[in-house]
């Protein structure tokens, strides 16, 4: 006997720790897998950049060249035009676009400043060509009168492109834009969608669990709204995010909102989120001991008292762990999000417009028909330190909740 249950035992930890490691083994391939794709695509510029670049089409009525000097510091790559004085470089955009980049510009340079000849409001404004435009379409004479374009419309490099500077006679239009690209409006929306969400859910929730674990006497009842729970704890998330639209869009519709919106979707991950809440919440309850009911009730305090002033700062840390999973299920939410919040990126989001969160756009990034892994592992990485952040964030709140109480 001895022998078999040795056997056994040797057998199903030798199963536990195979499994152990498979899974560790797997993790470590998906980050693995997301740094060697996009750590080289984390940069400050993708964190506080716009999505959309800025069009800009200007013309030059004066062409004075002159003979500028390079400025100390240009990095290697980077070509320069004394005769213009502009720096130019090779730069690849997060979607793998070529472009012709302004590293510099020096003042006076005749490139410097131009007037708008494209129709519409800004129709012969003054406009400044500013360091990180990116060069579409340069059009120029060259010394034999010869029209020349040069940008990266044309696929030209930065070389190229200061070397046509470098043969100008005339600057006939400059066609540039802004750098784009930038995920700041999907990061605003996240966290917008996060914090709308936890107001909504984190309230009903909690208050659903005081009464099945506080209040609730066992019986079928009971049982089940418990049952409930658990079944809509299972419900795909694409089903919510049918349910947001056909249940929840009526509700925002009174509010003056008549289109999908961040707002909108809160209010469906809230109800994500309630089953979450609701079950975590319950079992931290369950966890508070009895005696520590019976000592307040025994002094004279209420049952309400006693749930507020005692129950609930013991339960602190597993309901602070609720909110942590919550987040971590916003943040990665995609499916709910298409239908209540759309997959229209923005730079500067608003509670009653349409968005998209981080997943959002990864999600958008991958149904093309080029797949841009290297974006959407760099984005993946940044949910991974936002997610990091607020969980080092959030048992930060509980040690000092815990200290004060405890004091």
């Amino acid at each position: 006997m001895n022998r078999k249950r040795k056997a056994y035992d040797l057998v199903m930890n030798s199963v536990t720790y195979l499994s152990a490691a498979l899974a560790a083994l797997i993790l470590f391939l998906v980050v693995l897998f997301m740094f060697q794709r996009g750590w080289s695509g984390v940069r400050l510029d993708l964190l506080t950049g716009s999505y959309w670049s800025a069009n800009y089409n200007i013309g030059y009525e004066s062409f004075q060249p002159g003979s500028f000097s390079a400025p100390e510091g240009l990095k290697e790559g980077v070509s320069f035009s004394p005769r213009l004085g502009v720096a130019v470089s090779d730069h690849q955009d997060a979607y793998k676009e070529h472009q012709v980049l302004v590293e510099y510009i020096a003042p006076g340079s005749p490139l410097a400043k131009g007037k708008v000849i494209t129709a519409g409001p800004s129709y012969g404004q003054e406009l400044t060509l500013e360091k990180g435009s990116n060069l579409i379409n340069l059009n120029l004479l060259d010394a034999a009168g010869k029209p020349l374009q040069v940008g990266a419309q044309k696929k030209n490099t930065a070389q190229e492109v200061a070397q046509a500077m470098e043969s100008a006679t005339k600057v006939q239009g400059l066609y540039f834009k802004t750098q784009g690209g930038g995920i700041r409006g999907s990061i605003l929306a996240t966290l917008y969608l996060i914090a709308l969400s936890l107001i909504f859910a984190l309230p009903v929730g909690i208050a659903a669990a005081i009464y099945l674990n506080e209040y609730a006497k066992p019986g079928k009842i009971t049982n089940l709204m418990r049952s409930s729970i658990e079944i809509l704890s299972g419900v795909p998330s694409i089903i919510f995010g049918l349910m947001g639209v056909s249940v929840l869009f009526p509700i925002t519709q009174l509010m003056g909102i008549h289109t999908i919106s961040i707002l909108l979707g809160a209010l469906t991950m809230s109800v994500v989120l309630l089953p979450l809440i609701i079950r975590q919440t319950e079992e931290s309850l369950k966890v508070v001991p009895i005696a520590l009911r019976d000592a307040s009730l025994s002094l004279g305090a209420t049952q309400t008292q006693t749930i507020f002033r005692v129950v609930l700062p013991s339960a602190l840390p597993g309901i602070l762990t609720a909110t942590l999973l919550s987040i971590s299920r916003i943040i990665g939410e995609s499916a709910a999000l298409i239908y209540t919040m759309g997959t229209f990126i923005v730079d500067k989001p608003q509670l009653n417009q349409g968005a998209t969160t981080l997943a959002v756009t990864i999600w958008s990034l991958m149904v093309g028909e080029q797949p841009n892994f290297e974006l959407s592992s760099t984005i993946s990485i940044i949910i991974l330190a936002m997610v990091l952040i607020l969980n080092i964030t959030v048992k930060l709140i509980s040690a000092r909740l815990n200290r004060k109480w405890s004091a």
